[in-house]
């Protein structure tokens, strides 16, 4: 049997990582993974997730299963820090996932199930393992028009357009913030513009929300996604914990279901129970209690907010030194850009050729796309980056 197997094709990312650690020069420069790093090059274990972990291992007294849904109390939580009060919480079936990845599969397998001929519209580019999950569900995906590789910025008319082409029964698919790869986000005015396509064209939005907190702020990332949940019939959302808990390894994450129609949400609720069962049944619940804890205590949520925003600030501060380095080089300001996207990434809009030659001759590695994590960065490797993008011809 194992015989009939057919080698899949290797994770970029990984093949990147490994890439990495495998060379021997000092002075290597890793942008390719994607997770928060400190100015120190760590990954921190947050102050308030260190603490609700210590309180959680003094007063936890039985590993039993939760529900196939998950701790109804950690879907309250998040429910209220991505929404708010911008929908009625009696219309929002949620479930528990294995991260935000874990959400987006979930969330695929559903509208799979409500119309196996249903399309996704999907921006250009996107991260890659929602094409990678679609293309193994064999769900259709059509591509539509999102970064704009000469300014840096989102070709919004050329996204408008594409979108409408959509009709009732697909899906669209969208960055809630902090838009990976690119970094390039939309504003609120853009967001409204959205919703009126949806609306016409009566498709159906999911929303990917991995970056909350890590762009202009934990409510102002949070708009857009509020605004299309509260303005269409129907909406999914995906969550995830990984980055603004730094909980990457607890695998934590929640998908939503929004109808308007509160009849609708006990169906909902059954299917996301459904799915859970058929693919892994009890979803993990160490970083969702973890999570629950911190939203829920005052002191714990207040010190999170705190040191979430900090991160925040160094990842804008950073973007800023690279675009002003890159401006005091070139006597240009063709990468004002960067200072402009938010969250960890930003796309370059370099060429294949150009991203390899930053490998080979610099030891600076980033994704074959361009896409480079501005957290992977610190004061001393800016100028660095700066020299060798203008060196390579960028």
């Amino acid at each position: 049997m194992f015989e009939n197997l057919k080698a899949q094709p290797a994770d970029k990312i990984l093949a990147l990582m490994q890439m990495y650690k495998n060379d021997p020069r000092p002075s290597k420069i890793d942008l390719g993974v994607g997770v928060y790093k400190n100015p120190q090059g760590l990954t921190p274990v947050m102050r308030a997730v260190k603490a609700a972990e210590q309180e959680l291992w003094k007063t936890q007294d039985t590993k039993t299963y939760v529900g196939l849904a998950g701790d109804p109390g950690f879907s309250d939580a998040l429910i209220d820090l991505v929404l708010g009060d911008a929908v009625d919480r009696d219309l929002v079936a949620a479930a528990a996932t294995p991260g935000g990845t874990g959400a987006c599969r979930q969330a695929f397998e559903l509208v799979r199930m409500a119309d196996k001929d249903a399309r996704v519209f999907v921006s250009d580019p996107t991260w890659p393992n929602h094409l990678s999950i679609l293309s193994y569900l064999g769900m259709q995906v059509v591509n539509y028009r999102y970064f704009d590789d000469e300014t840096g910025g989102v070709d919004f008319d050329g996204m408008i357009e594409d979108l409408k082409s959509a009709k009732s029964g697909d899906v669209v698919l969208l960055h809630g913030c902090c838009h990976n790869p690119t970094g390039a986000n939309l504003n609120l005015s853009e967001w409204q513009a959205v919703v009126d396509v949806l609306r016409d064209t009566g498709a159906v939005p999911m929303i990917d929300i991995a970056y909350q907190g890590f762009g202009d702020g934990l409510e102002e990332d949070a708009a857009g996604t509020r605004l299309v949940a509260s303005s269409v019939p129907e909406c999914l959302i995906a969550a995830s914990c990984s980055k603004n808990f730094g909980i990457y390894r607890e695998r934590t994450g929640l998908l939503m279901a929004i109808s308007q129609d509160p009849d609708a949400r006990k169906l909902n609720q059954d299917t996301l129970a459904f799915l859970n069962r058929q693919n892994f049944s009890f979803p993990p619940d160490h970083g969702a209690r973890v999570v629950t804890m911190i939203l829920q205590d005052e002191a714990l949520r207040t010190d999170w907010k705190a040191e979430l925003e900090d991160v925040r600030l160094t990842m804008l501060d950073l973007r800023q030194q690279l675009a002003d380095e890159l401006q005091k080089l070139s006597g240009s300001d063709r990468f004002g850009f960067l200072a402009q996207h938010r969250g960890m990434f930003s796309r370059l809009g370099a060429a294949p050729d150009k991203v390899e030659a930053l490998r080979t001759e610099h030891g600076i590695y980033m994704v074959g796309d361009s896409r480079m994590n501005i957290a992977g960065l610190n004061g001393e490797t800016v100028p660095i980056l700066a020299k060798a993008i203008l060196d390579v011809g960028i």
